[in-house]
């Protein structure tokens, strides 16, 4: 008989803990890890890992599948990148608390906010719950590919509490915040695994509207963080523009002193305050050593717009001529800017509407900053392959450049527009981001912007890029696994996974690292209501395991489902 459940034999080991590389074998047994060095014993199935990477599953912490989860047991495109634990509920915005006459107010912000097809959360989502708990016991009852953990969001608890004064951003009274904090103490007590909130002017509702925690005051904002403090339970993510640094940065530092609960922020380079970013981390870092945690949530490459024919996005979409045959499918629309007519009243309109309340909209005529997707796609492009260069080289219309590549593979093909973090036309901060010792990996944004950014890959752009690909400045792989699996994982409590080690979860990652290539984002029409969505697949992650059980092989689903909601803060491994 054998002695253990799964046994990968003889490969590299990276454990999560910082430590260097080193061959082992690693077994399992009922879903823990039970011995990592010389396996004697055999296992049910065996997996030779030789020349592998073998390293823990990668704990994803800001991702939005909120709806997705209700009616999908697929957590892709995550679970195809490495990631075998997932927390969703970021930026303050989710589907409970609700009444059911706010249904259509929460479908309207997550559509605006997260770029989600309102057709699409009409059609899935059951609404079989009113109060948060109820929304947990809902995915308890689910099973699903890889772990999920769910935090309560500001602006459902603002609604739900406020109704209408909440949506118009009115200030809370003593008794709404009362009432706001009861229901965010409930829900870290059932098992939510913190509470966020959002105070970006980004964030709007599909009509328009400011999220309607935009203007939340000091007493709302303390005072549900204190709730999170009596429970002794949960942590605090909030994402600000920081335009105030000092009071706004003052005021999430208060929320973590007031509660004695950890604190994450998501930060990026932006323009205009191009080194900000490294301001909030140190602030962080200071902050932590004087007893408040909190940690900085940083991409691993540029947040990338993506715009195309099949998504939200294009150079072309508030002109007229085009929004006459936006409707049309693909193929037919395809056919028609393809004639001369078409073309010519396109081309001769290209406008920017800059009163649309669409992420993303008024960057449609940057032609500095769009660059052609390729595939493999370049995530660190050069400035001299922008469409504004090459017209300039070429003597060409930028419009004209972008209204061709876009007909090239029969309309399939996109523009890449790194934003944040591309300010200095390179990814050089980025690395100093990953590299600071306040900063966490996050902000793929998994499951959000299906038409818009496919930041979802952020897990392999890690690997891939930074730590073998980049022709400079690249990170050390150990690094890399600590970070994205280990210390996300501490971010939110987690203490049972992201290493490698006897007695922790058996969610488990064997890479072909050689061969590890990230392809080309696609849209494919699989949501409910047949809505469209970004998705990305990776060659050479050869085995994804989740509490030792296979989920996933290049891309491939193998069907299996051991993924559990986990309900707040894992001890750490026996």
């Amino acid at each position: 008989m054998s002695e253990h459940d799964l046994v990968i034999r003889g490969g590299t080991v990276i454990d999560g803990s910082g430590s260097d590389r080193r061959t082992a074998d690693v077994a399992v047994s009922n879903g823990v890890v039970t011995e990592v060095g010389q396996v004697s014993g055999t296992g049910h199935r065996e997996v030779a890992a030789d020349g592998k990477l073998v390293q823990p599953g990668f704990v994803d912490i800001h991702t939005h599948y909120d709806g997705q989860a209700t009616w999908d047991s697929q957590l892709a495109p995550s679970s195809w990148h490495g990631v075998t634990t997932i927390v969703m509920g970021n930026c303050g915005v989710g589907f409970a608390p609700v009444r059911p006459s706010d249904h259509e107010r929460l479908i309207r912000l997550m559509e605006g906010v997260e770029d989600i097809p309102g057709t699409a959360l009409h059609e899935g989502l059951p609404w079989a719950w009113e109060s948060f708990e109820e929304y947990l016991d809902f995915l308890d009852g689910r099973s699903y590919d890889i772990d999920l953990g769910a935090q309560l969001p500001h602006a459902a608890v603002r609604v739900n509490v406020m109704g209408d004064r909440g949506v118009a951003r009115e200030p809370a009274t003593p008794d709404d915040i009362a009432q706001m904090a009861e229901i965010a103490r409930r829900a870290v007590e059932a098992g939510a695994i913190g509470f966020t909130s959002s105070r970006s002017l980004n964030h709007r509702a599909s009509t328009g509207e400011y999220t309607p925690t935009l203007q939340a005051e000091r007493d709302e904002m303390i005072g549900i963080a204190e709730a999170l403090g009596a429970a002794g339970k949960g942590v605090i993510q909030i994402i600000s523009d920081l335009v105030d640094f000092d009071q706004e940065f003052a005021l999430a530092k208060a929320m973590g002193a007031r509660s004695g609960r950890p604190v994450s922020m998501s930060v990026a380079q932006a323009k205009g305050r191009p080194d900000q970013w490294r301001r909030t981390l140190d602030a962080m870092s200071q902050a932590t050593a004087e007893g408040v945690v909190m940690r900085g949530q940083v991409g691993a490459r540029a947040v990338g717009l993506l715009m195309g024919h099949q998504g939200t996005l294009n150079p072309f979409m508030h002109c007229e001529a085009y929004k006459a045959i936006a409707h049309l499918p693909l193929a037919e629309r395809v056919e028609a800017l393809r004639r001369d007519e078409v073309r010519s009243a396109i081309l001769d309109n290209v406008i920017v509407d800059k009163e649309s309340p669409i992420i993303g909209s008024r960057l449609v005529t940057k032609w500095h900053i769009m660059y052609p997707l390729g595939d493999p796609p370049d995530y660190e492009p050069d400035a001299s392959t922008s469409l504004a260069a090459i017209a300039e080289r070429t003597g060409a219309d930028p419009a004209v450049l972008a209204y061709d590549l876009l007909l090239e593979r029969d309309g399939t093909a996109m523009i890449y527009v790194p934003t944040v973090n591309y300010v200095d036309g390179n990814l050089d901060s980025v690395r100093e981001q990953i590299l600071h010792d306040a900063a966490v990996p996050g902000l793929s944004d998994g499951g959000a912007h299906v038409g818009t950014i496919c930041d979802v890959s952020f897990p392999t752009t890690l690997m891939q890029w930074w730590g073998r690909d980049r022709p400079h400045g690249r990170i050390p792989l150990e690094t890399i696994v600590a970070k994205q699996a280990r210390a996300t994982a501490e971010t939110v409590g987690f203490m049972d996974r992201g290493l490698l080690t006897p007695g922790y979860k058996a969610d488990i990652n064997v890479i072909d690292f050689d061969a590890l290539t990230l392809h080309a984002p696609t849209i494919v029409g699989d949501l409910p209501a047949g809505g469209n969505r970004l998705m990305q697949k990776v060659t050479g992650i050869d085995h994804t395991f989740v509490s030792g059980i296979e989920v996933a092989s290049n891309s491939e689903s193998t069907g299996a489902t051991p993924g559990r909601l986990v309900r707040g803060a894992q001890k750490a491994g026996q």
